[in-house]
């Protein structure tokens, strides 16, 4: 432990630069971006991200060895050394906004029903993505954060797309490949409201079909006035889906997460530019 920490002091711009991206990646994820999470407790996990990712990057080979003209060896840098900080800054935001990305779709998919069923004015604050959330959008964040946690998705963030960022990323590489990670990200937005619509899709479609029928029966004997029980319809039968919906949910979630972290290490693949 006490070599470990003379080597992070000698090569304290090294380490700076490793934690900065662990950093921006954990203050932009889910989770712990909240602000109930205990500031000490995001500077920990830093810390500790940092410390056992420290030994595997140097400035003599992988993506860091572009660094060694604005790094010296006994641990002093140049001016520019300001902006390599915020490049990898940049990069664990880009990792942490992908995620944001996957996790607005649910939300979305809430927001889309809620109108529908009657709760678009029932908004509360969701502490996952500090934002005011619809009810049904900030019930398939939690369930979705649950699946997130559960099947290991969040263990493969730190312990996969991390490393594996280490390995193919660095500031340079995000500079020549500008235009393949803005495209990278648009179809990442795109993605995002398309899974929104599936899953948002068969309670729209099931309480669309129910005001088409209330109105129909509406007009056809006005004395009934069904509109004012249109709403505890729409209510009950979007709770009924629901609670028949949550196992594909549940399937929905995961096999959404698989295939945004397939994405991600193509990604990763696709701008390699050497290895650790």
């Amino acid at each position: 432990m006490g070599k470990m920490l003379e080597q992070i002091v000698s090569s304290a711009p090294v380490f700076l630069l490793v934690a900065a991206r662990c950093f921006t990646m954990i203050m932009t994820t889910p989770l712990f971006s909240s602000r109930t999470v205990p500031r000490i407790a995001k500077l920990a996990l830093v810390f500790y991200m940092s410390f056992l990712l420290f030994p595997h990057v140097t400035i003599s080979a992988g993506t860091f060895a572009s660094y060694s003209k604005f790094i010296s060896m006994d641990g002093s840098f140049s001016l520019e050394y300001v902006l390599l900080l915020l490049g990898e800054g940049l990069i664990g935001v880009i990792l942490g906004f992908f995620i944001q990305i996957i996790f607005a779709s649910f939300s979305t998919a809430g927001q889309f029903f809620a109108f529908q069923m009657g709760f678009s004015a029932s908004e509360v604050y969701d502490s996952l993505s500090q934002v005011e959330n619809p009810l049904m959008g900030q019930f398939l964040n939690f369930m979705a954060m649950l699946v997130f946690l559960q099947n290991g998705w969040l263990n493969r963030l730190f312990s996969s797309a991390l490393v594996t960022s280490f390995q193919t990323l660095n500031v340079f590489s995000i500079i020549d490949h500008s235009e393949f990670i803005g495209r990278f990200m648009a179809k990442g937005i795109s993605l995002l409201f398309a899974d929104a619509f599936l899953i948002a899709l068969p309670i729209m479609g099931s309480l669309f079909l129910i005001n088409v029928t209330v109105g129909i029966l509406t007009k056809a004997a006005p004395q009934m006035n069904l509109l004012s029980e249109g709403f505890p319809i729409l209510m009950l039968t979007s709770f009924y889906l629901i609670i028949i919906l949550i196992p594909y949910y549940m399937e929905m979630f995961n096999s959404t997460f698989k295939e945004a972290f397939r994405i991600l290490f193509k990604t990763f693949s696709s701008i390699r530019v050497g290895g650790i």
